[in-house]
This record gives C-alpha cells, structure tokens and sequence, in this order.
C-alpha cells in the first residue's frame, strides 16, 4: 500500500476541476488494484441549487463519477502526464441504499475486476458512516 494523495496531488492526476472534481482525497492505493479516499459532500455544493432546493440531495450520478475519478486516480496515475486520460465506456448494475445528503462523508472504495490494455472494468461502492449507500460496475477506456 502507499501513501496517500491530497487534492493537489489528485489533480496532477485527473483532469477534473471544480466544480467536477469530486475526489477530496486518496485515503489507501493497492497498485493497480484497488483504492480508497473521500468526497466531503458541502451545502456549497453548486449541485444542491437545483437538487433538490427543499431538500438537499447529493445525485446518484454525481457518486458513480466520484467512484470513476478515483478508478482513473489509481490506473492514470502510473501513466506518463502527456497522455493520462479516461473515458466512461459503461455503468453496469449502479444502486442506491441510502440518501447522500450535505454534512456526509461519501467514503469510496474501487477495485478493478479486469484490465485489459486500455480497457479497465472496476466494482466501486460508496459509504456515509459505514453503511452502503452506492455501488456500480464502472468501465473505462484509457487514452493513450
């Protein structure tokens, strides 16, 4: 296992940027295998003005992203910077247990199941104070 990646670090890695960026920090990396880190979920996030406005709630779509961005963490960040970028190339099996809702911590965990050249197939699930409350098969491309 090493250490673990700040924001600073993650964006040297992804791309993304506020306010897509949703990997606040990498907690656990296991080579190519696996990762851990966390999404602090904010009243300020620019989502909650219209999702929804009586009741903040952060979107299913938004966590599988979270769940992506970490995958891409783990595989991009061994691949040199001029040619580090991933694609969705599906979302399988995605469910959702429990409301993510300002104040959470979104704790994400990915594994890959397969990988094969550029293409990475990854089983991420997502937490708030242990329980389950996301998971989905995620797969990617690799540019390069």
């Amino acid at each position: 296992m090493e250490n673990l990646l700040d924001i600073e670090e993650i964006k040297k890695i992804i791309p993304h940027r506020f306010p897509f960026l949703l990997v606040d920090r990498v907690t656990e990396i296991n080579g190519t295998e696996s990762i851990k880190g966390y999404k602090n979920i904010s009243f300020n996030e620019p989502v909650f003005q219209g999702h929804f406005p009586q009741q903040a709630v952060f979107p299913g779509v938004m966590i599988v992203e979270a769940m992506a961005q970490l995958g891409a963490v783990m595989m991009l960040r061994t691949i040199p910077e001029d040619k580090r970028m991933a694609y969705f190339a599906g979302i399988e099996r995605a469910k959702f247990k429990k409301l993510v809702v300002p104040g959470d911590r979104l704790d994400l965990e990915v594994k890959v199941i397969r990988a094969r050249g550029t293409f990475v197939k990854m089983e991420g699930q997502a937490f708030v104070d242990g329980k389950l409350a996301a998971s989905a098969t995620i797969s990617s491309m690799l540019a390069g």
